[in-house]
């Protein structure tokens, strides 16, 4: 992965998206101005003519409808058996930094036929990202990029010049775009999209960090819900303890996972063998500085447990093992460098950073930080994912849209899914984000392993399914088995989603 970005998958090519001139008056989010949106003129898309593309121009800042607009890419698969169409179904796979309308391009093969006959699925790229006026960066500065584990209070004050730096040079290269680009800023645009279509109530579909797009708008716009699965979900009432301890557990926890398989699992490299004298060993060999890749750059612990947690979205435990057994005698594939002069997408700072209020004040709070996380998980040296969200807004002014309990009054029943072992939005955040919502959601756990459940089962696909399409849903928290991954025909058979909730460097 290359350093310093954030940003959700691999480059996403521009798309032929029109902006039609007609004009809608839109009802504003409550106590704000009214404005109007452009209407959606819908064009074959150029990357998959079976979908329709297209852009809707919404406010910036929706306090100032008349000030200035972006260009909200937005996408539709239409529903391919009209005569039993029951609605709209948004969809959006997370980051954050994720592409909804590339997620559409493989809606077919990721959603069940069922719900593809009887729904227009509509993608949407939040503003920011990809298509919707993408927050960009220096890559000058991105390459600059300091160590997120800093070893002495000179590092640490490095790190946090440097993030002063970032989000300077990334608010002049994006525009006013940076400063309004969290999840509650979203969720008006999904409202927007919305009226747009005409749809008294939507459907909706959110994955990782799709779910605050999700609880956010179930908080703002309860009542123009049809049907909302929030699947893999993340916590926005996390402080910053609570928020890298629950992650670091939840790293640490598919590293034990992943020796428990190796175990069981003839084809595993290390069956048979002390997996866990194994890996202390490759940890000791890297803290020594004697782990080195193809280019002679040292493999630090910390990326080891990086690679944990990258294999715990598959999971990708056979991958992992070889990888690890090959590691011994020889070395990974070296990363590829910056273009010169060249600009990078990377939404994270506009939108994580203001989305969650992670600050770390100190060298000294740092230092405990990062002791608890080691404690917590030995393995992994704490979570990649947790410390780089962490150590990426260290410096950061105040979020805009700081965490805080989930407060659902007017939405239907929703479903909130998760994994019980999922090293990106860990099991204990949906178990939080249930127990703040138990009157207007319905959870329902997967007993096993990676990140996505829709279709981990014929349990989970069955649940979903039933829900979205009859509003059936099962006895609150309801359990499905685990399947092994080797085994998860499902899974083998559809294509997953990109990583979330954030990719980190």
């Amino acid at each position: 992965m290359q350093p310093m970005v954030r940003a959700f998958g691999a480059a996403i090519a521009s798309s032929a998206l029109v902006l039609g001139a007609s004009q809608v008056a839109i009802a504003a989010p409550e106590g704000q101005p009214e404005y109007k949106v452009g209407a959606i003129d819908w064009k074959p898309c150029e990357e998959k003519p079976t979908v329709d593309c297209g852009f809707l121009e919404l406010p910036i800042d929706y306090s100032k409808p008349n000030g200035e607009k972006f260009k909200l890419a937005v996408s539709r698969l239409k529903a391919a058996d009209p005569s039993k169409r029951i609605g709209a179904m948004v969809i959006n796979p997370g980051g954050p930094g994720g592409s909804g309308v590339s997620f559409t391009f493989g809606a077919d093969g990721y959603f069940s036929k069922e719900i593809i006959d009887k729904f227009d699925v509509i993608g949407f790229d939040p503003r920011g990202v990809a298509r919707s006026q993408p927050i960009k960066c220096s890559a000058e500065v991105l390459q600059r990029q300091p160590s997120e584990y800093p070893k002495t209070k000179a590092e640490f004050d490095n790190l946090v010049a440097f993030n002063k730096e970032l989000r300077a040079d990334c608010r002049e290269v994006s525009g006013p775009i940076f400063d309004h680009a969290s999840t509650k800023d979203v969720a008006h645009d999904i409202d927007s999209i919305r009226r747009a279509l005409g749809e008294k109530k939507i459907n909706y579909y959110g994955i990782s960090y799709g779910t605050i797009m999700g609880q956010h708008y179930a908080e703002q716009y309860g009542r123009n819900i049809r049907a909302m699965i929030i699947d893999s979900n993340m916590d926005h009432s996390l402080g910053t303890w609570k928020f890298l301890e629950t992650e670091a557990r939840g790293a640490n926890d598919m590293f034990n996972e992943w020796v428990k398989w190796s175990d069981r699992t003839p084809s595993s490299p290390f069956h048979g063998k002390d997996l866990r004298a194994i890996w202390k060993d490759l940890l000791a060999k890297a803290d020594r500085g004697e782990l080195k890749d193809q280019t002679g750059r040292v493999i630090t612990a910390e990326n080891l447990g990086a690679n944990v947690v990258g294999m715990g979205y598959g999971p990708a435990f056979k991958q992992f093992a070889d990888y690890i057994a090959s590691l011994v005698q020889g070395a990974p594939a070296d990363r590829k460098a910056f273009a010169e002069g060249e600009t990078f997408e990377n939404p994270f700072a506009g939108i994580f950073c203001n989305d969650y209020n992670l600050r770390v004040s100190s060298w000294g709070e740092y230092q405990a930080l990062n002791a608890m996380e080691k404690r917590v998980a030995p393995n992994t040296r704490g979570s990649s994912i947790g410390h780089g969200a962490m150590m990426g807004c260290v410096g950061f002014p105040k979020a805009t849209n700081p965490q805080h309990p989930l407060k659902i009054k007017n939405a239907p029943k929703i479903l909130l899914t998760n994994a019980r072992y999922d090293t990106a939005t860990v099991y204990e955040w949906a178990v939080n984000a249930h127990k703040q919502s138990r009157d207007t959601t319905v959870f329902v756990t997967y007993e096993g392993w990676g990140h996505g459940v829709y279709d981990r089962s014929e349990c989970t696909l069955k649940i979903n399914n039933e829900y979205l399409v009859s509003l059936k849903l099962p006895r609150n928290g309801t359990s499905c088995a685990a399947v092994e991954p080797a085994e998860a025909s499902i899974m083998s058979a559809k294509p997953r989603i990109p990583a979330g909730p954030f990719s980190v460097r």
